[in-house]
């Protein structure tokens, strides 16, 4: 995992790229989470798709829901960086055009878009 913290509109912003999946489950998001968050001392956190399990995107096993609750919950701003055109679910493409709508979780198509989502939001 390689995490690079930056500042932008003073906001401290994590950026973690990662080549081995971190989040398969609510108790691996909820250590990624706060790994990352105390080693930065950051509450916004950017994270490649690659470094989710595959499963998260297949809404019917609810592990979406359970993840990003838990960031929410905490209160941790999380933005996925991906190519998500391969998902032609349509209850998961609402669920990200949701997702993008609120302030907390985004789903964004690079690192230079999830830093202008999260230094942005409130």
């Amino acid at each position: 995992m390689n995490i690079k913290k930056m500042e932008v509109n003073g906001q401290i912003i994590a950026i973690v790229h990662s080549d081995s999946i971190l989040l398969t489950n609510e108790q691996s998001a909820l250590d990624t989470m706060m790994t990352i968050s105390h080693e930065t001392e950051s509450n916004r956190i950017t994270l490649n798709k690659e470094a989710i399990s595959e499963d998260f995107f297949n809404l019917r096993t609810r592990i979406a829901g359970d993840i990003l609750q838990k960031f929410i919950n905490y209160n941790i701003k999380f933005a996925i960086i991906g190519d998500f055109s391969s998902y032609t679910s349509k209850s998961l493409n609402d669920f990200m055009y949701e997702c993008n709508k609120g302030n907390h979780i985004f789903f964004v198509s690079s690192e230079q878009e999830a830093i202008d989502k999260l230094s942005n939001v409130k």
